[in-house]
């Protein structure tokens, strides 16, 4: 659909649409605004699971205009018309949505254990590479976990399978009894002296990862 490219890699986060102005419905969550000097009124609806529509109605005619979502509709007041729908769904995309690039279960219940017991997000701070991220403490501001996306192979393996990894701190001392290059590898763009690598796809436990999640966390004090 036209306003499905806004919105790949992206999951709704329902109380920044609320925050932006969206009002609950039955079905799911609306959002209207006047553009083009009052010319139209645009219904933004998106559903629970976070799939989102538009309506462009004429506000004197009461009437739905659809040439600015039809590819091969050109023209000037067609293309501002298209521009102006997309500039709203670009915010809202940009502020009601959170990232969402990851698919290994294990990444995401890692994802909610850090939301749950620290209340941070996962910070993407890089635009090439959108599959990356940091978590960083609050005080501190120091990084405490990174969530990657690369190649079994740069890990030394035998395969260029993609998985995603975390990448946590480490004391020094305890980094050659940790490191095995089987369940435990170095820190993968990191210090190889201070942070290791987990393969987030169930060959080290949850329980465990989360534990060391602890562990990094209060390496990265002041």
């Amino acid at each position: 659909m036209f306003e499905d490219k806004f919105f790949i890699g992206k999951k709704v986060n329902r109380e920044k649409l609320i925050s932006y102005g969206f009002s609950e419905t039955a079905d799911g969550y609306r959002y209207s605004t006047e553009v083009m000097n009052g010319q139209f009124q645009l219904n933004v609806f998106v559903t629970n699971g976070g799939a989102v529509t538009t309506q462009m109605m004429d506000t004197a005619s009461d009437e739905e205009y659809t040439l600015h979502k039809i590819e091969s509709s050109v023209g000037a007041y067609v293309g501002e018309v298209r521009t102006v729908c997309e500039n709203v769904l670009r915010d809202i995309s940009q502020n009601c949505f959170d990232p969402d690039v990851f698919r290994s279960d294990q990444t995401h219940a890692v994802i909610e254990y850090v939301r749950e017991k620290y209340g941070d997000e996962l910070e993407f701070l890089w635009k090439k590479f959108s599959d990356n991220a940091i978590w960083r403490r609050k005080d501190s501001q120091k990084w405490y976990g990174l969530v990657l996306t690369i190649p079994r192979s740069k890990l030394g393996l035998s395969s260029d399978e993609i998985v995603e990894i975390i990448v946590m701190r480490i004391k020094p001392e305890q980094m050659s009894q940790t490191v095995d290059n089987k369940k435990y590898f170095p820190g993968w763009h990191m210090s190889k002296k201070s942070w290791y690598t987990i393969i987030l796809d169930g060959s080290v436990s949850n329980e465990e990862i989360f534990r060391r999640i602890d562990e990094s966390y209060g390496l990265a004090h002041k």
